[in-house]
């Protein structure tokens, strides 16, 4: 029986939790293909399920999708040079956004005269061989590694997916010449007790007692967080420490995960760095978090207290990052939120916190949170002439989805409208792009629905809605989306908010040239305009042969009843897409 380094390899991603390869093969993947077909014949339900993707940013965006709902690592298998460069802006998001994902290429073959199997056979053997592959992507990567022998290659594997799972999380890189991927083995396993990813750390019993005491000793406290959420069991204990610490408040910074619940009085919601209350907060504490403000246009008092709790504080991916705090630690945000609460639940700042001072603080706190949802509320409210924005089709459509849908956000300029009006509250219910990489939530959200799927059971998944912008949903390749989408039979929701182009860009030139040139013309002269619009559900039922909900909504009057029935159109096992034309800025 032929076991060769490529069936090993396979083999090694199941054995390692890895359930499922997006693939999008090439010349380099002779002996791959060989032992996807092996294993699907000779080892059913023990082999990882293979995905077809006619593009590479939607496969990895997907494995990326389900690995941050499951916290489990997926793998994405592309062709060589150009497949790794057909990843693109995938790669920098599943590093921002701290993905565990494996990604795996091939290398042209390294002999010519047929030495050894695998040799070049083909003319693009030539032009695809590169000098060093792994750097087209290393910087975005925890590891790159090259698998050299097959006598190796389930090592190389679990050593790549240890770094993949390790604090911070994200992409590893592996590639592989034909030669070696087809090399005989001797069959073998690993103990995979062995390759446990690194043991969260925690804050000292000095850091712990410093934080409580400046926590419960703070006139405003401040939690800024971002990723905390990624872990699900951080967001009730996070609840747990604000209801200790009352007058605690917690605001989000867009980092990618639902971190705290809109339906608790210290929710300040979703905020991109620019908030009141970083201005106004004595203490703030800041919780696994990129960016908890922008400097240059809100900056918290000088005399504020801060302190910075994060897997990676440092943040070594970017070459300019600081903070004025006054300890920073690396450390698990679940272990330290559990270590404070903790800590305050037994020490005499109970007694303290059992005082009338902080009752006080518990009642202001639930006049201020009614007084955020009445102003959101009242934002929201459609236009008289029979318009609507996006809050109110986010209003509109909370109310018809299951409460425990899972929202996939990339809305870039209505993200803040978007949270707003979601007001999502179970953890893992809320994922937005890691990074800035537009496109991400075409795969992303397939990914989110195919985890469901698979970790509750066919037809027990999670409804999954998608709220892109027009001008991201064609950065998502929907083409490769919608046909995947039917093709695999995995339904989701699609909302396309229609504002007829790219405004980030014009926001991004006002902050800099407020009263420039460009601040006095239109759209189309900015070159930012997508007038005439394009039939965005058109394109995606296209993309699914036809057999797809597609329907254009821009009247409120309309609303409902549109979304009411693409609603139902997924339920039935059907995706749907609705082009929905928002008014812009509410």
């Amino acid at each position: 029986m032929v076991y060769t380094a490529s069936f090993a390899f396979f083999e090694s991603l199941w054995e390692a939790g890895v359930t499922h390869v997006f693939v999008n093969l090439g010349s380099d993947h002779p002996s791959i293909m060989e032992a996807i077909v092996k294993g699907q014949n000779e080892k059913k339900g023990e082999f990882p399920r293979v995905i077809t993707c006619p593009n590479e940013m939607v496969a990895l965006s997907m494995a990326d999708g389900y690995a941050r709902l499951t916290g489990k690592p997926q793998c994405v298998l592309v062709h060589v040079d150009v497949g790794t460069q057909g990843l693109g802006a995938a790669v920098h998001n599943a590093s921002c956004g701290r993905a565990p994902v494996l990604i795996f290429a091939g290398l042209s073959p390294f002999t010519i005269e047929g030495e050894m199997r695998g040799s070049r056979t083909e003319y693009i053997h030539w032009i695809q061989d590169v000098p060093d592959q792994k750097q087209i992507v290393a910087q975005y990567c925890r590891y790159t590694g090259e698998i050299k022998t097959g006598k190796n290659v389930k090592q190389m594997v679990n050593r790549a997916l240890q770094f993949a799972r390790s604090d911070p999380a994200g992409p590893v890189y592996l590639c592989g010449a034909r030669e070696p991927m087809e090399e005989d083995i001797e069959p073998y396993k690993l103990e995979q007790d062995y390759w446990h990813p690194v043991e969260p750390a925690a804050l000292s019993e000095a850091a712990v007692k410093r934080i409580s005491e400046a926590l419960v000793g703070a006139k405003e406290p401040l939690i800024i967080t971002g990723y905390s959420g990624r872990n699900h069991a951080t967001v009730p204990a996070l609840v747990k420490l604000a209801d200790i610490v009352k007058g605690i408040r917690v605001l989000d910074t867009g980092g990618s995960d639902m971190c705290f619940p809109a339906d608790h009085r210290a929710w300040l919601g979703l905020r991109y760095g620019i908030d009141e209350s970083i201005r106004t907060a004595d203490v703030i504490l800041v919780l696994d978090c990129d960016t908890p403000w922008i400097n240059t246009q809100c900056l918290p008092a000088k005399t504020a207290e801060i302190f910075h709790i994060d897997v990676d504080p440092l943040k070594k991916q970017m070459p300019v990052f600081y903070l004025n705090a006054s300890a920073r630690y690396f450390a698990d945000s679940h272990e330290s939120i559990t270590q404070l609460t903790n800590y305050l639940s037994s020490s005499p700042l109970s007694q303290q916190l059992s005082s009338q001072e902080f009752a006080k603080k518990w009642d202001l706190l639930g006049e201020s949170h009614s007084k955020r949802l009445a102003v959101i509320a009242a934002a929201s409210e459609p236009k008289p002439d029979d318009t609507f924005g996006t809050g109110y089709l986010c209003r509109t459509l909370r109310k018809l989805v299951p409460i425990d849908a899972i929202w996939a956000i990339e809305a870039v300029t209505n993200t803040a409208f978007v949270a707003d009006n979601i007001q999502a509250t179970f953890p893992g219910s809320w994922i937005n792009c890691g990074g800035g990489g537009l496109g991400w939530s075409g795969g992303g959200t397939l990914g989110i629905k195919l985890a469901t799927e698979y970790e509750n059971g066919p037809g027990k998944g999670k409804f999954v809605v998608q709220i892109v912008g027009d001008g991201t949903f064609l950065f998502s390749v929907p083409g490769s989306v919608y046909w995947i989408s039917r093709r695999y039979k995995i339904p989701v929701l699609t909302i396309v908010l229609n504002n007829k182009g790219w405004n980030a860009p014009r926001k991004s030139l006002l902050l800099v040239h407020p009263d420039g040139l460009g601040s006095k013309v239109t759209n189309e002269e900015l070159n930012i305009s997508f007038a005439p619009s394009p039939d965005y559900a058109g394109i995606a039922k296209a993309a699914a042969g036809g057999d797809l909900f597609a329907e254009k909504v821009s009247k409120t009057s309309d609303l409902e009843d549109v979304l009411k029935r693409a609603v139902e159109s997924v339920k039935n096992g059907t995706t749907a897409v609705v082009d929905a034309q928002v008014v812009f800025g509410c």
